[in-house]
């Protein structure tokens, strides 16, 4: 059998009687196998510089020992009973720690006090940087730790048992002087950093030193185990420090990498920070942004440099410790000895954070390596995309536009042809599924951005992997804002295929471009909300398979500002109530594969309180999030659209003749075609520059670049789209080739999420800032 991964054998000043321990095992632990299966297995974990940490494997039952070192200890350290108390507190109450199993507190047992827990099978991050995921994943993993704090600090202490945890209000005052206190029990040289850093903290603790929740004291990714394939946390670990304070600690300590000296190469207890490919995804501000969502606060800190300075100094404080230990000889790990050259930078690193009034991590805001690199598995999803399009999307199409000119005038035109049902099969066993999704498929944004290209090469294509609109936009949402109930009933459906959706936000009776002026109404009543209203363009209605609607409507809070009066909420399409009166055609089509575009009324429609997402006045901060990627998912599929009109126009060129040479000779349509080519590279850089910075940056930073792909890459599109129309004369215009439909869906992309007009106002709003900041920095 395997050892278990990051353990050795015990080492020699950790050596303590297994048969004794299995002795008490078989005794006292539940489950514990009592057949003579082999001796008890115990190897040691490389990692931890704190409790020795042991793997326990007998038979098919594997479990983790943790326990005080021997020796001489430093006063109030290494408590294990507080950690085995707080994590059965936790595991009581639903949080991910592991199922803590016994404690015995019988020194003569192993020597000192220890703990037994489950062992939990996943995965550990000990770099930092997550080389070993791509970069949408490693945004997931992040985002995924930072929820799981907010969670914590979310906790009520007295339903978990544990007000009497901690010592009360003073926390970071007792942090201060304890960590001085350990730091000059342990120094073994005068550091003047450290003594000045200290000297500041207690001159500066902040004034809401009385705030109590649950903190870990430790959190860092690297004490977290994530789920083999998934980017879920599914235990946090080593609770020593845990107590009762200031949440701000935690989530300083969580993020103090982004800040960390150049000069030192990891975080200690075996945890390395590989700079040559910096974390920038997600960036400091936006994990701080969804830490703040989470709990529902102001992500405006007016002390953060006091918890950041606070987390150096502790940093520094245990990395004495660490060393001291190493002197007299109990320290946990192998590398101890290099840790008193830690000491003095984090201090320094400290000190210099102290004096800061704001951060960001836009120093470190830079794509290492190529321009726009894409990773190893989005090099192989897109070479088995190509190969599935090549082997059974492109032999399918004449058979589903053979369907739908068959069934054009009768109902049977919304359904989907058996054929494409069967593609969307093969695509799921295939792993070609829900792509566009970058915690489902561990793709970023710019590997998709290469897919969803290679899709819009033909119109049924992305539906064939569950990457078409408006589904991926409404997958998105709930993904997002979705509660654990809502994502059960919609959001599971919606990934398997097995339903689709509509999203219901432009109204036919007001200027959309401006969306505050919707009237549609979303008003509580007890239990209930009521909708009542008129919207259109609610694209994929028509899909006798559409069983849900996201609906954006104005909620009555007139004291709001007019961002915040609106709010989305979940229509199930069998309520009564919901009106489906005609579908709108698009310069004559009715779009019938992807569901049509419908006129939709509600009237008096009523749903559970339940169905809101994410609250009352939280539309317009979904619909930001809703048209983050999801905004350029339709210029990423439109280069494909634009790539098949040159290769239809490069053919025609090449067969048809007009005044005694091919049309390619003439000057006129060569030049057509160098320009289309042209249009097309220059649109496909942006798009990819715009993916790659919201994979580096995340959404919020990419705005203007957003706003400038979704100008300019319906023009370049609808250029080459109609300069391969005029090549093929009047067959461009018939239903011979797929260019005046192609023109139709590009043109409608220069008013789908907002006008051209109101991109231009966003970027000239984006640029003037840009161009201050410039300015300022000069002076």
């Amino acid at each position: 059998m395997a050892a278990e991964p990051g353990t050795s054998e015990v080492r020699r000043q950790h050596r303590f009687d297994a048969c004794r321990l299995e002795r008490l095992l078989c005794r006292r632990l539940a489950g514990f196998p009592q057949q003579p299966e082999g001796a008890l297995e115990v190897r040691q974990y490389s990692s931890g510089q704190s409790n020795p940490t042991f793997y326990l494997r007998k038979g098919e039952k594997a479990y983790v020992l943790r326990k005080k070192p021997h020796g001489p200890l430093l006063p109030r350290a290494h408590k294990v009973d507080r950690e085995y108390h707080v994590q059965k507190a936790l595991f009581a109450a639903g949080f991910p720690v592991p199922e803590p199993l016994l404690y015995c507190s019988d020194v003569s047992v192993i020597g000192t006090e220890f703990y037994v827990m489950q062992h939990v099978q996943g995965r550990i991050f000990r770099d930092l940087s997550l080389p070993e995921v791509g970069p949408a994943e490693r945004s997931a993993l992040y985002i995924a730790m930072i929820e799981t704090l907010a969670q914590l600090h979310s906790f009520d202490l007295q339903s978990l048992g544990l007000q009497e945890y901690g010592r009360g209000p003073g926390y970071c005052r007792r942090q201060v002087s304890t960590w001085k206190r350990q730091y000059d029990a342990a120094a073994h040289t005068d550091i003047p950093a450290m003594n000045q850093l200290a000297e500041w903290l207690a001159n500066n603790l902040p004034a809401d030193d009385n705030e109590e929740t649950l903190i870990h004291g430790d959190f860092r990714i690297d004490n977290i185990i994530f789920h083999p394939t998934e980017a879920r946390v599914l235990a946090v670990l080593d609770w020593e420090l845990s107590t009762t304070g200031h949440p701000l600690a935690d989530l300083a300590y969580a993020t103090m990498f982004y800040f960390w000296p150049t000069s030192l190469k990891g975080l200690g207890q075996g945890t390395v920070f590989n700079f040559k490919d910096t974390i920038v995804n997600p960036s400091f501000e936006e994990l701080i942004s969804i830490y703040c969502r989470c709990r529902g606060i102001s992500t405006t800190f007016s002390n953060f440099n006091f918890f950041l300075a606070l987390s150096f100094f502790k940093m520094a404080g245990i990395s004495q410790g660490v060393y001291a230990r190493y002197l007299i000889g109990n320290a946990s790990a192998e590398n101890s000895h290099e840790f008193a050259k830690m000491v003095q930078p984090l201090a320094e690193k400290g000190l210099e954070l102290s004096k800061r009034l704001s951060f960001s991590s836009s120093t470190r805001d830079r794509i290492s390596g190529e321009l726009f690199h894409q990773s190893k598995k989005g090099e192989e999803i897109l070479l088995k995309v190509k190969q599935f399009m090549k082997q059974h999307v492109y032999p399918a199409e004449k058979e589903i536009i053979e369907y739908y000119a068959r069934h054009g005038n009768t109902e049977e035109k919304w359904k989907k042809p058996p054929v494409l049902e069967r593609l969307k099969e093969m695509a799921k066993a295939e792993g070609l599924w829900n792509l566009f999704l970058p915690d489902v498929s561990g793709l970023g944004q710019l590997d998709y951005a290469l897919i969803a290209e290679e899709t819009g090469k033909c119109f049924f294509a992305p539906e064939v992997f569950n990457c078409h609109a408006p589904d991926t936009g409404n997958m998105e949402v709930l993904h997002m804002y979705g509660t654990e109930e809502q994502k059960r009933e919609w959001l599971e459906p919606l990934l398997e295929g097995k339903i689709s959706s509509c999203f219901c936000m432009t109204e036919p009776d007001v200027a959309s471009s401006d969306a505050t002026n919707m009237r549609c109404s979303i008003e509580r009543d007890g239990n209930s909300y009521v909708i009542n209203g008129k919207k259109w363009w609610s694209s994929g209605a028509g899909n006798p398979n559409c069983k849900v609607a996201i609906v954006m409507g104005k909620t009555k809070n007139s004291s709001a500002s007019r961002y915040k009066q609106h709010s989305m909420i979940l229509v199930p399409m069998d309520t009564p109530g919901v009106k489906l009166i005609r579908p709108l055609s698009v310069f004559g089509y009715l779009d019938e594969i992807h569901g049509g575009h419908f006129e939709i009324h509600f009237n008096d429609v009523r749903v559970p309180a339940s169905n809101i997402i994410l609250g009352e006045g939280r539309g317009f901060e979904i619909a930001q999030g809703r048209l983050g990627p999801g905004r350029i998912h339709h210029c990423m599929r439109s280069i494909g659209a634009a790539e098949t009109a040159l290769e239809i126009m490069c053919q025609r060129a090449a067969e048809r003749e007009t005044f005694g040479k091919k049309l390619y000779h003439h000057e006129v349509v060569a030049h057509w075609i160098a320009e289309c080519r042209l249009s097309i590279e220059q649109a496909r850089l942006l798009t990819l520059k715009t993916a790659s910075k919201i994979d580096t940056l995340g959404n919020r930073r990419a705005r203007k670049e957003v706003a400038m792909t979704k100008v300019v890459v319906p023009r370049a599109v609808l250029k080459v789209i109609d300069c391969a129309i005029q090549v093929c004369g009047g067959g461009g215009v018939s239903q011979d080739f797929p260019l005046a439909s192609l023109f139709a869906y590009i043109r409608t992309l220069r008013l789908a999420d907002g006008p051209d007009e109101v991109h231009l106002s966003t970027i000239a709003r984006w640029e003037l800032l840009d161009q201050s900041k410039k300015l300022t920095a000069k002076i």
